[in-house]
């Protein structure tokens, strides 16, 4: 966990003029300006003191440091920072008829020591926040340079640690929460853009409206992933009827369906950290606790690349777009057959919804009919339905396979295009 920023501050000004300089070995003010060295001293620091104080300087440099000067610092990472590969040789042959000391000896050398300088900067205040936000620069960086991918890996390895489940507190956001955090929940919108204060009101404070989100302990006024919800009658296969203002407000023990219209991840250092699958099972558990009248959980989800899909396979959009029973069989054949190299969904909210055990249960066609749902799938939607009962024998199933729970009319639409 970070250490409080004011026991830091005090930890500088007692260990900086005095120890500082004797760890280092060398001037104060040239190893203060070069993160690469003060990595190094960090790896060796033995009092708990002096490893706060240097991985906050640390990462006080990275914090300021321009794209060129972290990119200097990736590739120190990369090259300075690995396993030696004699080391490990020679620890795996003496762990052949060694003891439990002597594979002691083969897992430490088989880890990377940036893995270990990771874990003493976390140390720092808002090590963690400013370790995530130091992996969104790294995300950036390794587009350009594929070179930088075993950084990321250790990084990614430790952080799915640092936030896994256990670690992450859920929390209802509403009208009455912290102003900071609506404003973020306002910026992090990535589904259905939020554009104002009173739109996010419409969204919070309707008693058929829900908004929930995840928390890391060490991030308390940060949402990690968050989930609006809307509580209607029936399922929903449009997005302009939820976002409706103004609109009549239902009673929730009225309702009978809770739609999930929009699952927003918040931060690109977690890229790959996946939060969605606990937190809408955490909310649909939530809810059917809380109102026992709701009978079906189901999203209102996007296709983010059917377009694309369509124009690779050449079919004209506006043809498409003219024929709502037309646009429902390419947009079935495309959720249930068109696949990755790795023989995954090609969509990647199909893959995310499927992969968690949702079944493909309804294709609405004019689902979205906003200029963005129309540029990226031609104003269709999907709803994929959670049936607590069955979500882990059909993650399960996809997991093992690929084998894809859809509903027999999503089915029947797209054999209408295959031949027997």
């Amino acid at each position: 966990m970070a250490t409080d920023p004011s026991l830091t501050s005090r930890l500088r000004r007692l260990v900086g003029p005095s120890i500082m300089p004797r760890i280092w070995g060398e001037s104060l003010h040239s190893a203060q300006t070069d993160p690469v060295r003060l990595s190094h001293t960090l790896l060796t620091a033995r009092g708990q003191a002096s490893g706060i104080a240097i991985a906050d300087e640390v990462l006080n440099l990275l914090d300021g440091a321009d794209d060129a000067a972290l990119l200097t610092y990736f590739q120190a990472l990369r090259d300075e920072f690995e396993v030696d590969i004699d080391t490990v040789l020679a620890a795996a042959e003496a762990a052949r008829t060694g003891g439990p000391q002597a594979w002691k000896a083969l897992q430490l050398a088989a880890e990377a020591p940036r893995q270990e300088l990771f874990r003493r900067l976390n140390a720092a205040p808002r090590g963690t926040a400013r370790l995530v936000a130091m992996r969104a620069r790294l995300l950036k960086a390794l587009k350009r340079d594929a070179s930088l991918d075993p950084i990321d890996s250790d990084l990614r390895h430790l952080l799915r640690s640092w936030f896994n489940r256990g670690f992450l507190v859920p929390a209802r956001i509403d009208w009455s929460t912290s102003a900071a955090i609506l404003e973020k929940i306002i910026a992090y919108e990535a589904v259905h853009a939020i554009d104002d204060w009173d739109a996010l009101r419409e969204r919070l404070a309707p008693a058929d409206r829900r908004c929930f989100s995840f928390f890391h302990p060490t991030m308390p006024d940060e949402p990690l992933i968050f989930v609006e919800v809307a509580l209607t009658k029936g399922l929903s296969g449009s997005i302009q009827q939820i976002l409706k203002s103004p609109r009549q407000i239902l009673n929730p023990r009225d309702a009978d369906t809770a739609i999930f219209y929009s699952i927003s991840n918040c931060q690109a250092g977690l890229a790959g950290i996946t939060f969605g699958a606990f937190l809408i099972k955490q909310v649909a558990s939530d809810l059917q606790a809380a109102l026992p009248n709701l009978k079906a959980f189901a999203t209102l989800s996007p296709m983010p690349g059917f377009a694309a899909w369509l124009a690779a396979q050449g079919i004209e959009p506006d043809l498409a777009d003219g024929k709502p029973d037309a646009i429902s069989e390419l947009a079935a054949d495309y959720l249930l057959h068109a696949r990755t190299e790795a023989g995954l969904p090609l969509d990647p909210v199909a893959r995310f919804h499927l992969g968690n055990g949702a079944e493909l249960h309804r294709i609405n066609p004019q689902g979205d009919t906003s200029p963005k749902g129309r540029a990226q799938s031609h104003g269709v939607m999907v709803n994929y339905l959670y049936e607590l009962d069955k979500v882990e024998s059909r993650h399960e199933a996809f997991a093992a396979s690929g084998e894809i729970s859809a509903a027999r009319q999503v089915r029947a639409l797209s054999s209408r295009r295959r031949p027997a």
